[in-house]
């Protein structure tokens, strides 16, 4: 006995609801992109000031077509385990849409197999912390559907380090030390003018 047309429909619109529901799971992807992140070795990056060359490609290794789906590559900026202990709000999640390893946004672009290039300076709002480069690639339905990142699965190599902005700056210590001085210039006059007019009162 064939199913009703109507029950089709409706077990076909609850098999996406579940599947949209559930998500995508990093583990379930393919690491069929290569990333690599040029900067000046051993240096910590300063936010706002250093720049990390970000450049990512198809993996050949792979058959040729695997890349077919694939629309829209995002680069993202990833903590590291040593800077996600004790950090519930940068813990990682298997599925995706709950995890919070990588919150920074490099760069989003439409996909080419190769020769892509980007030149990152490195946000004003990134805390200090250790870090590591992941790029993703979606679907047209903006789900990822493959990645690349430039550590090991460990997630312990080719790590690099960035410095937050402290908010101090020279020119900023050297005005609040002009303003201290002539405060008590000023202070010191108020109080000579104050004993020479009692003198004169006097």
């Amino acid at each position: 006995m064939e199913a009703p047309a109507g029950f089709l429909v409706v077990s076909l619109l609850l098999s996406c609801f579940v599947a949209t529901s559930y998500g995508v799971y990093f583990s379930s992807l393919n690491q069929t992109l290569i990333v690599t992140a040029t900067f000046t070795q051993g240096k910590v990056l300063k936010a706002g000031e250093d720049q990390i060359t970000v450049s990512w490609r198809f993996n050949q290794t792979y058959r040729a077509g695997t890349d077919s789906d694939y629309k829209t590559v995002k680069v993202k900026l990833c903590y590291a385990p040593i800077s996600q202990k004790d950090r519930s709000w940068r813990k990682t999640e298997d599925r995706l849409k709950k995890d919070k390893t990588c919150p920074h946004k490099i760069v989003a672009r439409p996909y080419t197999a190769s020769n892509n290039t980007f030149t990152w300076t490195v946000e004003k709002d990134i805390p200090s912390g250790v870090y590591f480069v992941r790029a993703y690639a979606l679907n047209a339905h903006e789900q990822e559907v493959a990645y690349a990142q430039t550590t090991n699965v460990q997630k312990d190599k080719n790590l690099f380090q960035i410095q937050a902005i402290t908010g101090r700056h020279v020119s900023l210590d050297i005005a609040s030390v002009c303003f201290s001085a002539f405060s008590i210039v000023s202070l010191a006059g108020f109080f000579y003018m104050e004993k020479r007019k009692g003198k004169s009162s006097q």
